[in-house]
């Protein structure tokens, strides 16, 4: 089977050199880092090469409308005891050099990477649950105490340490290595353009690594689903940073290019059919020490709940870096009910009539409190610095209270919210994984806040192991409403990105989802594989 596979696949490649030269269709698009070592998702995340991701393709993914889509798999189940997940893979793919995609090939990614200081292990651990992880990365187990197997070429087996009905959208994340060019080269194999193997829709061309620039094309070799529409994508991570990429969007040198609040009005001016926003599955929120005075009493918290106008916040002081947040969940991520966020309102005297029940009557009595902020660069730059002062304002206004402002490198920052050293903060979030687990295991069991909200924590335990996805949205809600009604946090914005496209830029990608917005490259594989030009 091995070998019909191989050959097909070089038929493949030989029919299409002889076909005659046809103009190609070549997208410029701009790139995140500028840096950038292995070519290889599964040995280095945060020091991966441009886009390397491309190159593979993962047991599953989402489209824009963020719905999970079966990719190697071509199907999975559930055993009844919720532990074991059976994924069946496609017959028929291949590497680009003709050697066939085995189940072997995903599960020897995920071994190397329990064992090979993967800067990414953790997911696996915290999103995954795999059976045995924790005793091979932390304790050094054998490897064969992890909850992988590969049954036999086209079938996997993970067997989790407790149900995890959301496993398959952790997938996602889950690339496969060619064991045969490790066993061949080691990890040299992903440093070199001659010897770096795709599985998905695109082959590499070529890898500047001065400026991490990369050329892909379409794969003659990939049979799955989501193949192509382009023939060539020429990314240049130098047009990240929108000071450099509309420059080049009007030269044009690039075919999108992201906007910065300055940029935005000249845009939508010149540009108004090509104004593309997304939403960052992200939120910025207020949280407390529960533990330490004021914050120790729910009346404080829910005095805060209500006295932050976030409309008139995101449309003045943030106009067009961001959304109102009514919940810890963005617009358009799994979970996201807008019973929760109707919540959410802006109400002065309602917010006084809390105050005054905390025994502060139009906060007479009641301490000056210094919100501490995190350094941030990119996006949270932008918005959380004038989100605090917009933030002293209001609270002195509607409830008389006086609040400074700390601004705190990010491990300092992160050292004093763990270690409960002041008792008010913004923390920004940004999601880890497409599943609401994320957001709330955030706030579970100590969590990242040191909360320990005992009918909370019961509620989150009983959604994360709920295989009906119906009956586990409602528990999360539940959870989040007792999030609302003890006061845990106040949720303030989410982030959003704002993008200029050009009119030759065509396909299901270039168009907004049936929320309105347009995620372009933070959903690369459908981004670059339903874009037509």
């Amino acid at each position: 089977m091995h070998i019909t596979r191989k050959v097909a696949a070089t038929l493949a490649i030989a029919t299409a050199l002889t076909l005659p030269a046809m103009a190609q269709s070549t997208i410029l698009a701009p790139g995140q880092s500028t840096t950038g070592t292995y070519m290889d998702y599964m040995k280095t995340v945060y020091d991966r090469a441009t886009f390397a991701e491309l190159l593979q393709v993962p047991i599953a993914t989402f489209d824009k409308e963020f719905e999970l889509t079966p990719m190697a798999a071509e199907s999975w189940s559930q055993s009844e005891d919720g532990l074991t997940w059976t994924f069946k893979l496609r017959e028929g793919l291949v590497w680009s050099d003709g050697e066939p995609l085995t189940a072997e090939d995903y599960v020897f990614a995920l071994q190397r990477a329990a064992t090979d200081g993967y800067d990414f292990a953790w997911y696996w651990d915290f999103a995954g649950g795999i059976k045995g992880w924790k005793e091979v990365t932390e304790e050094g187990a054998d490897i064969s105490e992890l909850g992988l197997v590969a049954v036999d070429d086209l079938t996997i087996e993970v067997t989790t340490v407790a149900p995890k009905p959301y496993l398959p959208s952790v997938t996602s994340l889950w690339y496969p290595v060619p064991k045969h060019k490790v066993d061949e080269l080691g990890d040299d194999w992903a440093l070199n353009v001659d010897s770096i193997v795709s599985s998905g829709p695109f082959s590499i061309e070529s890898w500047e690594k001065s400026n991490n620039s990369v050329v892909f094309t379409k794969s003659e070799t990939y049979t799955g689903p989501w193949q192509a529409q382009i023939d060539r994508l020429e990314v240049d991570p130098s047009l990240g940073a929108p000071e450099v990429g509309l420059p080049a969007f009007l030269a044009g040198d690039a075919d999108y290019s992201f906007l910065n609040t300055g940029q935005v009005p000249v845009a939508e001016g010149r540009y108004p059919d090509g104004i593309r926003r997304n939403a960052v599955f992200a939120t910025s929120y207020i949280s407390y020490d529960l533990d330490a005075e004021p914050f120790n009493n729910v009346d404080v918290r829910r005095a805060f709940y209500y006295a932050i106008d976030r409309d008139e916040l995101t449309s003045t002081v943030l106009k067009d870096i961001a959304i109102p947040a009514g919940s810890i969940l963005p617009p358009g991520y799994p979970g996201y009910n807008e019973d929760v966020v109707a919540q959410a309102v802006f109400d002065p005297e309602k917010a006084k009539e809390y105050l005054a029940a905390a025994g502060y009557p139009n906060g007479e009595g009641f301490p000056e409190i210094d919100l501490w902020i995190r350094e941030e660069g990119g996006y949270n730059g932008a918005i959380i610095p004038a989100m605090a002062q917009y933030l002293q304002a209001e609270l002195k206004e509607h409830l008389g209270i006086t609040m400074s402002i700390r601004s705190l490198p990010g491990a300092e920052w992160m050292d004093g919210l763990r270690g409960k050293k002041n008792n008010i903060f913004i923390a920004p979030y940004e999601y880890d994984y497409l599943d609401p687990s994320n957001f709330y295991g955030i706030f579970y069991n100590g969590g990242r806040h040191g909360y320990f909200i005992p009918e909370y924590d019961e509620l989150v335990a009983q959604a994360d192991s709920e295989s009906d996805w119906d009956t586990r949205y409602d528990l999360y809600a539940e959870a989040e409403q007792v999030m609302i009604d003890e006061g845990l946090i106040v949720p303030l914005v989410h982030p959003i990105t704002t993008a200029v496209i050009s009119d030759q830029l065509g396909g299901d990608a270039s168009s907004p989802n049936t929320l309105g917005f347009t995620p372009l490259d933070r959903l690369a594989h459908y981004f670059f594989t339903h874009l037509t030009k």
